[in-house]
């Protein structure tokens, strides 16, 4: 009986503390970050659009497409696929989404597509492609929503984030689509 009163007790603790105290600290250290721990927000026009570092679903032709994601853009159940380069039913997945971008982008060859546009990433809710995912759609873009190729090239190099010390240079999707919204 002594036992299952300490053990009794050591649980209320443990439960006070992990369900109670804890959360209430990070709810309280994130209403010191920016937008009070809600994310960053983009909005145009007041009214949020999504968020800088999730990842969108972009699939119409006027648009620029972002990277695959595995989880279909469930931020809620962030993951890759877990699957190795090795095992069929990837290399299955990997080849689809080739031939779906090849069949919306006739113009380029196989070679031409860099990985990031056929290839999920360990989170699946990438926000971002590199320069040369975006400028192969360049010519797919241009001419859906008839804007001179140049225009829209020039759009893309001016949202690429060069990287501070380290990495690689990126754009963000959603900020690219904003900005693309608002070419005329």
């Amino acid at each position: 009986m002594k036992n299952t009163i300490a053990i009794i007790k050591f649980t209320a603790l443990i439960v006070i503390l992990f369900a109670v105290i804890y959360p209430l600290a990070m709810l309280g250290i994130a209403q010191l970050a920016p937008n009070k721990g809600k994310g960053e927000t983009i909005s145009v026009n007041g009214r949020v659009v999504g968020y800088q570092k999730i990842g969108q679903k972009f699939d119409k032709a006027n648009y620029f497409w972002g990277r695959p994601s595995a989880v279909d853009y469930n931020a809620a159940g962030s993951g890759g696929s877990n699957k190795g380069a090795s095992n069929e039913d990837y290399l299955a997945q990997v080849q689809k989404r080739i031939d779906t971008f090849l069949l919306v982008h006739p113009y380029l060859k196989k070679a031409d597509i860099p990985s990031d546009m056929v290839t999920a990433s360990g989170s699946g809710l990438d926000p971002n492609i590199s320069p040369q995912g975006a400028l192969i759609q360049v010519k797919r873009i241009a001419a859906t929503r008839k804007l001179p190729e140049e225009k829209v090239k020039s759009l893309v190099e001016k949202m690429s984030n060069k990287p501070t010390a380290i990495g690689t240079e990126t754009i963000n999707v959603l900020e690219l689509n904003i900005a693309l919204d608002d070419l005329k």
